[in-house]
């Protein structure tokens, strides 16, 4: 028996606790607690749909498994996470492991709404624990719960918990030690959580909570005073734009000093290999192939981080709920819910956690439409373009206090996109059957500081994969962009720079065809095709090109003014307009065909999304030429 065998077999034999709950109650934070750096993470078979699995050591000494399963409201499933979910603990799921524990883990600030869940769970027989987590939030409010009494109504061990402090997972350890993993006890069927009716689920819920829980000195908390302001029918929305106006103001503000540094070192860098090598194809290669292309792109980061930096403080904060419910009343016109903003806003960060995000949305039409659009929100590869067009093309100017034109403009992309996606979705409305607006039904977590351990970890998750894109995916195309723009070389007598003739020029020149309408030349129409596998890399295709097209030695910081130099505004302004349509990557289209079972709604997007930037941009183009006189 091979040891790869062997490992499968001691890990089949290790007792599988399932960890589950509402979305919000502090599952997976008591999943890092107890698991660490012991995790693998995977989709389930078939479905994109993530899958996280961990192990630990009881004080004891007995290994277990983990599963940290999708969140979940009902095992009446709504969601294809709470399809997962129903089907992994009924044991229901092939290939996937019945678990043999439960450990429900809910939010004791909120028990009315999280105990439906439990008493469901329970009717399928499964040794079960009921972790009652953010206790010490409740001792604050005021909440007074008898956990005795609520072990003995719901006849399992209730432990108090607080996943987000050192240690306090250390009463789940010590119950699980008394958990029977050798029963291997089979899970009820279903039938038995139908067979009991949710009004008589809610009113059990209810007379558990009047018996074990006391709120008369409930103090309330100071989320409930700030929604007061932040969920204002008037005041919510200004809050709203305010905050989105602020954040891409500073993505140019904060972001200058460091980009200088960036630009600064790859230019010495580019100086300085330029200088030691001698020409030849090699020099070429690295000065204008890989610095210039890498280069042009490398210095985005920091911009991308301060963007991030933003959406992770809101998130963690607790914000981004409230502003689904600000966002409800207006998606609801154009047939959705604010549930999709969820899924629309992680598009800002790129669409295919967007498209995979959806599945938490119930409603199959607006599943699939929130799908289509999730890539018209303005995601972090598009960022780059904007920026280097931006800072070329319109002027450092401050048109008031702390209001930037640059900071303006990108304000404005963004809205575009926003604006955009409505009114895609408002025409799917109308083509696919809209059945009427869904009330949004949405748990709304407590404000709180952010953590700074989570604000940490999540910039440089983000800082990683965009540098590991850059060192692979991006580097990768670059050098393939050197090798068509330089071969073959230029005939005797050439009257253009080398790349004219080279197969990339070939390319280009014949891309421009099609292109020429909405002002792009050749250099341009060359980018769009690496532009394909991810946005970021036409600007480092770009910096190639003018690299090999000038055979300077300057690099990152030279694309700026030849660009400026080289392009008219209208052609700057239709190169924005395409990008805030601009067909989606490759991989985004894979996980739309993924996500929706089938090839032809990733056609379709890719089609209309073509149609709309060729549109936008020959508008733009041909309105700014005849504004503008050039």
């Amino acid at each position: 028996m091979g040891a790869v065998d062997q490992q499968v077999q001691a890990a089949a034999k290790t007792p599988l606790i399932a960890l589950l709950g509402n979305p919000n109650c502090g599952k997976t934070a008591l999943f890092n607690r107890l698991t660490g750096a012991r995790q693998k993470v995977a989709n389930y078979a078939g479905v994109t749909i993530e899958r996280k699995e961990g192990s630990f050591t009881l004080p004891g000494g007995r290994a277990l498994r983990v599963l940290d399963l999708p969140g979940a409201y009902s095992l009446n499933a709504h969601t294809p996470d709470e399809a997962i979910t129903r089907d992994v603990v009924a044991g229901l799921r092939a290939g996937e492991q019945t678990p043999d524990a439960v450990v429900c883990v809910v939010n004791a600030t909120n028990l009315r709404l999280n105990l439906r869940l439990v008493l469901e769970i329970k009717r399928l027989g499964l040794p079960m624990v009921l972790a009652l987590n953010m206790v010490d939030v409740a001792r604050k409010r005021g909440i007074e719960i008898d956990t005795a009494r609520l072990s003995k109504e719901l006849g399992m061990p209730v432990i108090e918990t607080v996943a987000i402090q050192a240690g306090g997972e250390k009463g789940l350890l010590a119950a699980l030690e008394a958990m029977p993993f050798d029963l291997q006890i089979k899970p009820n069927p279903l039938s038995a959580i139908d067979a009991v009716p949710v009004e008589e689920t809610q009113r059990e819920v209810r007379r558990i909570i009047d018996a074990t829980v006391g709120f008369d000195n409930d103090k309330g908390n100071l989320s409930e005073q700030i929604d007061h302001v932040v969920l204002h029918p008037v005041i919510g929305p200004v809050i709203l734009a305010a905050t989105m106006f602020l954040i891409f103001q500073a993505v140019f503000s904060w972001a200058a000093v460091p980009m200088d540094l960036i630009k600064n070192g790859v230019d010495a860098i580019g100086q300085w290999v330029g200088g030691a090598m001698a020409d030849g194809p090699l020099r070429s290669l690295i000065v204008e192939g890989i610095l210039g292309g890498v280069g042009s792109v490398l210095v985005f980061l920091p911009q991308i981080l301060i963007l991030f930096f933003f959406i992770l403080v809101l998130e963690d904060c607790g914000y981004l709920p409230r502003a689904a419910f600000l966002l409800d009343r207006m998606m609801g016109g154009v047939g959705l819910s604010g549930r999709a903003f969820i899924p629309l806003l992680s598009s800002f960060a790129c669409a295919i956690p967007g498209v995979m995000a959806a599945r938490t949305i119930q409603n199959p039409r607006d599943r699939l439409v929130t799908i289509m659009i999730a890539p018209l929100m303005t995601c972090s590869a598009r960022l780059p373009v904007y920026a280097l067009v931006i800072a070329a093309f319109i002027p450092n100017r401050e048109l008031a206090a702390g209001i930037n034109l640059q900071g303006m403009v990108l304000f404005l992309l963004y809205a575009a996109g926003i604006i955009s996606a409505m009114a895609v979705a408002y025409v799917f409305k109308r083509t696919m059957g809209a059945k009427g607006h869904q009330p949004l039904m949405l748990e709304l977590p407590a404000y709180h500081w952010p953590h700074l351990n989570n604000l940490a970890l999540g910039l440089w998750e983000r800082a990683r994969i965009f540098i590991t894109r850059v060192g692979t995916v991006i580097l990768t195309l670059m050098v393939l962009v050197w090798f068509l723009s330089s071969f073959p070389g230029a005939p005797e007598g050439a009257t253009h720079p080398p790349i004219y003739y080279s197969i990339a020029g070939m390319l280009g020149r014949a891309l421009a065809v099609v292109f020429e309408p909405i002002g792009f030349g050749w250099q341009i129409c060359i980018a769009l095709v690496p532009g394909m596998a991810a946005r970021e890399v036409a600007v480092g295709a770009l910096g190639t090109v003018y690299a090999l097209s000038g055979g300077g030695d300057d690099v990152a910081s030279s694309l700026t003014p030849i660009i400026a130099a080289s392009w008219s505004l209208p052609t700057a302004l239709s190169l924005l307009a395409w990008y805030v349509f601009a067909p989606q990557c490759l991989s985004t289209l894979s996980v739309v065909r993924r996500e929706t079972g089938s090839v032809r709604y990733a056609l379709l997007m890719a089609g209309y999304m073509f149609a709309l930037a060729y549109t936008a941009s020959f508008l733009t183009f041909h309105i700014a030429r005849s504004v503008l006189g050039s």
